[in-house]
């Protein structure tokens, strides 16, 4: 039985269901909160938030098992991206966007002329949002920990399928990252690999996407938290252009496969946790 509440716990950052299993499901960038000073600072065609994981809390919840934790993010990554680090050091090689980025995906303008944010605008907003979001998301894989020996951590993401800015071609349907191997057990890694694998979705580990700051920072299995990033082509659940449309037949037979991910990391022991 479930004793996480039915409903979740509401907050200006993020929402929150503490359950009372090892698995938190992590949801960061399908927030669409715009602070209204933002909005002024923003480009018409910015408010569009053409680069927000439309629709993943929602899949999250949908998929949340019996006992599972859950936190999505409310504010916009536009705002703060919260799969940054705060001092901004670039994760990729390759393009990419910043804590505050001053660029959509496609390099695009974000800000009307003579607004982007200045030092104190990204010192503020990073103890307003950022901050705020990482100490909760700390304390609750803590939480976890304290009760179970070990935490296991999926973040859910998904983005536009084409990008040519970010990457060539098609991205896969379903993207795995792990830190090139650094963020989990190997073991985990492994069958969560082959849980995506047994479908008809194209997949790859560690490719463009290896996982972002929160599968890097907090993926520490000698520490007993194993942390895993889905990245997921949205054209396999939704129409990739204004108003984002969800689409309900093809998300169905999207979460069929999520759900077995995310079956295959409830069931997971680490070695040191097993009898």
């Amino acid at each position: 039985m479930q004793d996480s509440p039915a409903a979740p716990e509401k907050r200006p950052v993020f929402e929150q269901i503490r359950g009372s299993s090892p698995l938190l499901l992590h949801v960061p960038h399908a927030g669409t909160l715009v602070p209204d000073s933002l909005r002024e600072a923003l480009t018409p065609e910015a408010l569009d938030l053409s680069d927000t994981d439309w629709h993943m809390d929602r899949i999250a919840r949908d998929l949340l098992p019996d006992g599972a934790s859950l936190m999505t993010a409310q504010i916009t990554r536009y705002a703060v991206d919260l799969n940054r680090p705060p001092d901004d050091k670039p994760l990729y090689t390759s393009a990419t966007t910043g804590l505050m980025s001053t660029i959509t995906f496609d390099g695009v303008p974000l800000y009307r002329a003579g607004t982007e944010p200045d030092e104190a605008e990204q010192s503020k907003r990073i103890a307003t949002w950022w901050a705020p979001h990482h100490a909760a998301l700390a304390a609750e894989i803590t939480r976890i920990k304290a009760t179970h020996g070990y935490c296991v951590l999926l973040d859910m993401h998904s983005i536009r399928s084409h990008i040519p800015r970010l990457f060539e071609g098609r991205l896969p349907d379903l993207n795995l990252g792990t830190n090139s191997g650094a963020a989990c057990a190997q073991e985990l890694s492994d069958a969560a690999l082959a849980a995506l694998q047994a479908s008809d979705y194209s997949v790859v580990r560690d490719g463009r996407f290896k996982g972002g700051y929160i599968t890097r920072h907090y993926g520490q299995p000698e520490q007993n938290v194993h942390a895993l990033q889905i990245e997921i082509a949205q054209d396999c659940y939704m129409i990739e252009e204004t108003p984002w449309t969800y689409l309900p037949d093809r998300a169905e037979r999207l979460k069929k496969v999520l759900a077995q991910l995310i079956a295959v990391m409830a069931d997971f022991t680490p070695k040191t946790e097993q009898s």
